[in-house]
C-alpha cells in the first residue's frame, strides 16, 4: 500500500509538471500560485503557518496575517510551477547584485560557502551560481517518496554542480568537495533536532551548525545570498559580503556566534518579505509556541 501511495503521488506530480512544462513561464508560475492558494488553506500546514506568524510576528493584524498566508501559498505554488522553467528564469529573469563578490569566490582559488534560506524561489541559487562560474555542491533532504525524489533530482539537473543527501554519506561528500577547493551551497533555515540551539525571532530554534563549523574549519568565505521575488516570475539575487569569522579560540562559542549572526540575517530577510518564506515548517519547539 505504501508503494502504491508513492506511485500515485509521483503520478500526480508528473502530470502537474507536464502541464507546467507545456505552459509559458508566466502562465505556469501563475497557475501554480492559483492551485496553491486554493489547496494550501485546506491543509494542516496552513494552521502551522498561522500559528507561527501569530507567535513570531505579533505586530501583524488579522487582515495582514491573512494576506501574508495567501501570498505565502502563492509563492510556494509559483515555485513549484516554475520548476520546468528554471533555466529560462535564471537566464532571463534574475537580476544579480554583488557580482564582484561572486568573481572573488570564483577566482580566489579556495573553497567557499554560499548560504541562503527557503525564500522566493530558492532553487535559482545553484543555477545562477553556475552561470556565474561558481559550481555549488548542494545538500538536500530526500523526500519520503523515492519516486518523487528521482523526479526532483531530474528537474534540478539544469542547476549544474551536484546534490548530496543529508546524513553521514552526504557529510563525507561535502568534506571531499571542500578539500578539493569546491564550493558549497546550503539552505540553513530548516529544523535539525540534534543541532545547536540558536536564537531565531527571539526564541531558541534547533539549527544545523554545519555552515559555521565548516567555515571556521576551512577559514573560507561564508557568503549570504538573499533571493527576492519581485513580481510574478521575476527575481533579484543579492550576494552580500562574506561574514566576519569570529576567532576567540573557543570552537563552540565561535560556532554559536556565527550561527546567531546567520539567523539574525535570515530573520531580517524574512521580515522584509514575510510571505516569501516557508512559515509552514515546525521550525521552533512546540513548547516555545
Amino acid at each position: 500500500m505504501k508503494r502504491l501511495r508513492h506511485l500515485i503521488e509521483a503520478g500526480v506530480v508528473l502530470v502537474l509538471l507536464g502541464i507546467f512544462k507545456m505552459l509559458t513561464l508566466d502562465a505556469a508560475s501563475a497557475f501554480g500560485g492559483w492551485i496553491a492558494r486554493k489547496v494550501g488553506p485546506l491543509t494542516s500546514a496552513d494552521r502551522i503557518a498561522r500559528r507561527n506568524l501569530a507567535r513570531f510576528m505579533p505586530e501583524m493584524g488579522a487582515a495582514e496575517r491573512n494576506a501574508t498566508i495567501r501570498d505565502l501559498w502563492d509563492n510556494l505554488g509559483r515555485t513549484f510551477g516554475e520548476y520546468p522553467h528554471l533555466a529560462q528564469i535564471a537566464a532571463e529573469r534574475v537580476e544579480v547584485t554583488g557580482t564582484d563578490i561572486v568573481a572573488r569566490l570564483r577566482e580566489d582559488g579556495m573553497t567557499g560557502i554560499c548560504f541562503s534560506g527557503h525564500l522566493a524561489n530558492w532553487e535559482l541559487l545553484p543555477i545562477v551560481a553556475a552561470q556565474q562560474g561558481v559550481e555549488l555542491t548542494g545538500v538536500y533532504r530526500r523526500p519520503n517518496n523515492p519516486f518523487v525524489d528521482r523526479i526532483v533530482l531530474k528537474l534540478r539537473e539544469p542547476a549544474g554542480g551536484r546534490l548530496v543527501p543529508k546524513g553521514s554519506e552526504g557529510a563525507r561528500e561535502i568534506l571531499k568537495a571542500m578539500l578539493a577547493g569546491q564550493h558549497l551551497g546550503l539552505l540553513i533555515d530548516q529544523k535539525m533536532n540534534d543541532g545547536m540551539a540558536v536564537p531565531f525571532f527571539g526564541t531558541d530554534a534547533m539549527t544545523a551548525p554545519a555552515a559555521a563549523q565548516l567555515a571556521l574549519r576551512f577559514k573560507c568565505p561564508l557568503v549570504p545570498v538573499h533571493p527576492v521575488r519581485l513580481q510574478g516570475a521575476n527575481f533579484r539575487l543579492d550576494v552580500l559580503e562574506p561574514l566576519v569569522l569570529p576567532a576567540s579560540g573557543n570552537k563552540n562559542a565561535d560556532s554559536l556566534a556565527l550561527m546567531s549572526e546567520i539567523n539574525r540575517l535570515l530573520e531580517a530577510w524574512i521580515r522584509e518579505n514575510p510571505a516569501q518564506w516557508l512559515w509552514i515548517h515546525n521550525r521552533w519547539p512546540k513548547s516555545k509556541i
